[in-house]
């Protein structure tokens, strides 16, 4: 019932887990935000009418003395404190503590290597290990800069602009970038990170919703910025698994 307001407003689609905790929060805060208006809206109306010039011809120079708008005011602070760390503080915490974040055999391991202007989702194989890579190594047919030498990358395989995901299990995703900053916003599965050169930023989350949605690059990052146009795909385990089997490794084989 909270979130109802959410759609009012048009809040896309919730697909993951954690998503619906941040949907509920959102859903409080606008509602929060409805009756502040409503009510400011008929305080400021009633300072009007009280205060017209016909009622109040000569300037008063004390104006309102009740404390009650006072009261008010501590009271938005309070419900505002409230929702800061009582919500927003460990929600955020929950995705960012590295105690949190995933660990076992069901684990979907990936990168996300963005560049102008395309995002490289760099997938582990089979072994679940995502090898090793080096800048020194970027090339045509090796955007990732993937190093051969590590038995990790064997079976590793590229993915450009479609970031397949399978429902129920949790994927992590390293994010990071090859020239400048570049965002990677998955809004339905309420995950958002930017993408930094030099550095390997996680965030994970875990689908619970069958679907295909857009994939935002959050970030101005130059002239071609609107055509970095990739998209996410939600699907069930058993079709992740056989998608998975049907990809090319990145590295030929020796």
């Amino acid at each position: 019932m909270i979130e109802w307001i959410n759609k009012i407003f048009g809040m896309h689609d919730v697909a993951s887990l954690h998503g619906h905790s941040g949907d509920h929060m959102l859903g409080v805060l606008h509602w929060f935000m409805l009756i502040l208006f409503i009510g400011w809206s008929i305080f400021l109306g009633y300072v009007i009418w009280r205060f017209r010039r016909k009622k109040s011809p000569h300037a008063n120079y004390y104006g309102v003395t009740s404390k009650f708008p006072t009261h008010i005011e501590i009271g938005v602070v309070i419900v505002d404190g409230f929702l800061l760390f009582g919500f927003a503080f460990p929600l955020w915490a929950m995705r960012t503590d590295p105690g949190y974040r995933p660990t076992g055999d069901d684990v979907v391991n990936l990168r996300a290597v963005g560049e102008q202007y395309r995002w490289n989702f760099h997938y582990a194989g089979q072994d679940r290990a995502v090898g090793l890579t080096s800048y020194e190594l970027y090339s045509g047919a090796n955007p990732i800069g993937l190093i051969a030498e590590d038995p990790n990358a064997a079976d590793d395989f590229l993915s450009i602009n479609e970031l397949v995901v399978p429902v129920g299990r949790p994927v992590v995703v390293q994010v990071t970038s090859k020239d400048v900053i570049h965002g990677l916003a998955i809004l339905p599965m309420f995950s958002q990170q930017d993408a930094l050169p030099g550095a390997e930023i996680p965030m994970w989350f875990v689908p619970d919703k069958e679907g295909e949605w857009n994939i935002v690059c959050a970030q101005l990052c130059g002239a071609g910025h609107a055509q970095m146009v990739s998209h996410v795909k939600a699907v069930s385990g058993e079709k992740f698994d056989k998608w998975l089997a049907g990809q090319t490794p990145l590295l030929p084989k020796k």
